[in-house]
């Protein structure tokens, strides 16, 4: 019966922890997301018990009869389904089921099945989150018969047919792409937390590049869920701590998305007139080539109300192929502002605006590196970095705010999911 319990939904994407490291990133599911959550699983609520209650029935053995073995359930319709919280314990699942059903073949009643149980979540020494059920009552009343107002017969019978695991290991191994090397995985580091507030859950994220786990370090500021505002409508809040964002980038750079060759517009002879060598370093005219590559790791900065991206760079213009032959090599450094928005599952990013500082020839490179580094890196963050989510699930009306806690020196990204 706990097949119905829609907190599956928020732990469908988590996966065993990892204790050396440390959460970077989590979620509350608050009450109305739960409420929206119960209301939209009645469909499936109803698809689960249609499947345990209507099984077709099993003819007589040796003797080939058709005849029921069990009263037969003509029809299953679920009229309510609720998930409540219990603050520091869990959940309380309550499931009323209108059921048609046929006892003797001359008669057809209709009987509320009624279903509550009490819902935790814990964490096994595998590092799997186990959703589990403390308890779970079944009752069935008569709802059309004035006469008689339990079913004690029926009630015994129906109590045979409901499956109470009580244990469904909840775990999502699947990876999500950030480009097609580099991957990520969002990790549990303990069960979830109930409160007032909601459900909530501190997450780690890993990166994979081609398969192998990046080492990342631990944060060097701790990671807190913020206190959620109570006139708020969300449904859900995730927040990403700028550690989380400089992690991502990382893994960008250790996957060779940020890898940039520039096609300049000018040639060794219209370079000639200001760098005097190259006349003897390349007698043929041929197209100047650029190559930006990092020098340190990009960071990305949070600050109260913008994010910014912060690029080390060092470009190498050369001209020859298939080898480069570079014949200057200077630093660039970019900082860009960091537009941040949801796109169904993706956060999406982009750096449309830069401020540059650069040791180099400006009037030749300066204009193709200020257009081509920016437009390069926004083909790779326009693939988006996938949230975690489940099948057919969408994020909509969703709120973006960059915001301080109170610690001052460590910033999170909220984002507000209506």
């Amino acid at each position: 019966m706990v097949k119905l319990c829609t907190l599956s939904i928020l732990l469908s994407f988590l996966v065993p922890a990892h204790s050396t490291r440390s959460p970077d990133c989590g979620g509350i599911l608050t009450p109305l997301g739960l409420s929206y959550f119960a209301e939209v699983s009645k469909p499936h609520a109803e698809t689960v018990l249609r499947q345990d209650l209507m099984a077709p029935t099993v003819p007589e053995p040796l003797v080939g009869s058709t005849k029921p073995s069990r009263t037969q359930i003509n029809s299953v319709k679920v009229t309510e389904l609720s998930l409540s919280l219990v603050p520091d314990s869990g959940l309380r699942l309550s499931v009323d089921v209108d059921l048609g059903i046929t006892p003797a073949p001359s008669t057809t009643k209709v009987m509320r099945l009624s279903i509550r149980a009490d819902l935790h979540v814990e964490m096994n020494p595998e590092g799997n989150l186990e959703l589990v059920t403390s308890a779970c009552k079944p009752t069935v009343e008569e709802v059309q018969s004035t006469e008689e107002v339990e079913s004690k017969s029926s009630s015994s019978e129906l109590d045979k047919e409901i499956n109470v695991d009580k244990h469904p290991s909840a775990r999502f191994a699947a990876q999500f792409p950030v480009t097609p090397s580099c991957q990520l995985q969002y990790l549990p580091l303990a069960a979830p937390m109930f409160s007032e507030q909601g459900i909530t859950i501190s997450l780690q994220t890993t990166f994979q590049v081609a398969g192998m786990a990046i080492p990342l370090p631990v944060s060097p500021m701790p990671f807190n869920m913020p206190e959620l505002v109570s006139s708020s409508a969300a449904h859900l809040t995730l927040a990403f701590s700028e550690h989380f964002y400089t992690s991502l980038f990382f893994a960008l750079e250790m996957a060779g998305a940020f890898n940039m060759t520039i096609l300049s517009p000018l040639t060794t002879a219209t370079v000639a007139p200001k760098i005097s060598q190259m006349g003897s370093l390349f007698p043929e005219d041929l197209p100047v080539v650029l190559q930006a590559v990092f020098r340190s790791s990009p960071r990305v900065v949070l600050e109260e109300g913008k994010a910014a991206l912060k690029l080390f760079l060092t470009v190498h213009v050369g001209a020859g192929s298939p080898a480069l032959q570079s014949f200057l090599s200077a630093n660039v450094d970019m900082s860009a502002g960091l537009l941040l928005s949801i796109a169904n599952t993706r956060m999406m990013m982009s750096a449309p605006t830069s401020l540059w500082q650069a040791a180099l020839l400006e009037d030749l490179f300066l204009p193709t590196i200020r257009a081509e580094v920016p437009a390069q890196i926004n083909v790779v963050l326009s693939e988006g970095v996938i949230l975690p989510h489940i099948s057919s699930f969408t994020y909509t009306d969703v709120s973006v705010m960059i915001h301080k806690v109170r610690n001052k020196t460590f910033k999170l990204l909220l984002l507000c999911l209506i």
